[in-house]
């Protein structure tokens, strides 16, 4: 729930909306009362037996007339930040770490030590991609039954078992196997993790943490660039490449991130001890407080337990959840461009002359263009409170660049030109985050956000394979073809991101026209006895 609504000429009109209305506040020195949705005995009463009957695993806290001070969840977000945002951070670094070495790798002639061509990388990517594509919605139920704080650590354990081995390749199959098998094993991890993350922060809060959760993903590159530098040096020890180090030092990294993720990781804020954690990570009040706080920014956070699993009918309900097909839609196509470049780039800077070594440390100022666009952007979606408009950021910076790289006839040659082009293409602001919480805000129910968040990575991954096949061999050096498709997808963009503004501006207006057409006892029997669900909720209004 987002936003207030309703007549303001009935005074039990407006006492009823701020009841089963979650005001979305930064400002923490506002009382807690004044944001309780449960404040309305009924709304309270309706949301109890709501939990009781989904066996909600933070029930037995649940308080609606439960006060707490700003000061006291300020410090307690501050102790979440810690054990919760630093933790998936600490995790994707496995992540990233396994899925990107390889554009490290083949700087150190990887693709022709196995006797492979450009098109072959293709092919290796669009596998990884593919099956990263495939697991998404299984990974995700497999999870939601098992707990994320199962799956995911036995996921990370797998992977990086199967990235380690990388080190072993003989060829052309034994690279696609690995690119399967890998792509498998990651599916379905950053939407896992998000939902573990929606377990502890509210709606406001959890964007910023997701641009933390991918500022991430770029010192990780910058790091692992940095230590490709040092690790591709080895070629020739013990008779192996440098690139097969590389991949069977950042495995075992990989495996001990996974092995820590076991004591990292807790089923919910009620359940933190454990023979890893005999202490807990809260006290008693603690404990209510992030309960109590989720709920009342969110009710529909307990309408599920941690531990059930979809049946087939919920899955379908998800799937068909037509409300969030525009930002599936910017999903598909706003990465491309940026995507393709970065999978170049160290070919591309290679092929221009430039030493294995110089590649691989002029991958990291674009990184570090990307942290900066990234936190800015994301801070500006919540403050200024216009996600659509602030994402039209995106393309309008994108274009003008990937107009350069498809016209500029000098390119190849103009090696620091190109370089900074490229550069800043890869730099570009990156809405991620902000739709990956965007999707999760507009589902309004857990199994919504379950499945959903799956779906868009999902339209993200088929974006990524559309991606890794612009740049063909018959198309090198300069690439015009395929960078004159990337500034198209560039300017499609533009009215996608329009359309998402209108839609759900649309969609709001037609449940405030049916609210409002509503007495306000009409209202309280809805809130009680409706049989909408989630975001077809008429008390419930879309972000936008």
């Amino acid at each position: 729930m987002t936003t207030s609504y309703g007549s303001t000429k009935d005074k039990k009109l407006e006492k009823l909306n701020s009841s089963v209305t979650s005001v979305h506040s930064d400002d923490l020195e506002s009382k807690t009362s004044s944001q309780n949705p449960f404040a309305d005995p009924n709304v309270a009463e309706y949301y109890r037996n709501l939990y009781e009957k989904c066996e909600y695993e933070c029930r037995s806290v649940f308080d609606p007339e439960f006060e707490w001070e700003p000061e006291e969840e300020k410090k307690l977000l501050k102790k979440l930040d810690i054990r919760v945002a630093l933790s998936a951070c600490i995790m994707f670094v496995g992540l990233q770490i396994d899925r990107g070495n390889l554009q490290q790798a083949v700087s150190d002639n990887l693709l022709n030590d196995l006797g492979m061509t450009t098109d072959d990388y293709n092919t290796g990517n669009t596998i990884f991609l593919v099956c990263f594509l495939i697991a998404e919605l299984p990974s995700q139920l497999i999870s939601k039954a098992l707990g994320p704080d199962i799956f995911i650590p036995l996921q990370m354990l797998a992977w990086s078992i199967v990235a380690l081995c990388q080190g072993a390749l003989s060829g052309r199959v034994s690279f696609f196997i690995t690119r399967a098998l890998i792509g498998a094993l990651e599916g379905g991890f950053i939407a896992d993790l998000v939902l573990w993350l929606s377990y502890f922060y509210k709606s406001n809060e959890l964007p910023i943490r997701l641009s933390w959760f991918w500022t991430t993903l770029s010192l990780v590159q910058i790091g692992t660039s940095l230590l490709a530098f040092g690790l591709l040096r080895m070629r020739g020890v013990a008779g192996m490449a440098g690139w097969r180090w590389l991949f069977i030092i950042e495995g075992v990294i990989t495996l001990l991130i996974a092995i820590s993720a076991f004591y990292l990781m807790v089923p919910s804020a009620t359940q933190t001890k454990n023979k890893l954690h005999p202490k807990g990570w809260f006290s008693d009040k603690e404990i209510k407080i992030v309960v109590n706080r989720v709920l009342r920014d969110d009710p529909s956070k307990g309408d599920m337990h941690n531990r059930q699993g979809l049946t087939p009918r919920l899955i379908f309900k998800s799937l068909s959840d037509y409300d969030l097909w525009p930002v599936y839609l910017i999903g598909l196509f706003a990465y491309i461009p940026t995507q393709t470049v970065s999978t170049y780039q160290t070919l591309n800077l290679k092929q221009m002359g430039l030493s294995t070594f110089n590649v691989n440390l002029l991958t990291i100022p674009g990184n570090v263009i990307h942290i900066i666009w990234l936190l800015i952007i994301t801070w500006s979606s919540e403050r200024i409170k216009q996600i659509s408009l602030i994402c039209l950021m995106q393309p309008l910076w994108s274009i003008p660049l990937l107009a350069i790289l498809a016209w500029w006839k000098d390119s190849l040659h103009n090696v620091w030109g190109t370089w900074t082009v490229i550069t800043l293409v890869i730099g570009c602001p990156y809405i991620h985050a902000i739709c990956v919480s965007w999707v999760s805000r507009n589902a309004n129910s857990i199994r919504s956000r379950s499945v959903c968040s799956a779906l868009y990575n999902m339209t993200v991954q088929i974006g990524s394979i559309i991606g890794s096949n612009i740049y063909r061999a018959d198309d090198a050096p300069y690439y015009r073809r395929g960078n004159t498709n990337l500034f198209i997808f560039s300017v499609i963009m533009i009215p996608i991101f329009i359309f998402a503004k209108f839609y759900y501006v649309g969609r709001n207006r037609h449940k405030e026209r049916k609210w409002n057409s509503m007495t306000p006892e009409e209202q309280s029997e809805y809130i009680n006895t409706t049989t909408d669900e989630g975001n077809k909720r008429l008390d419930f209004r879309f972000v936008h």
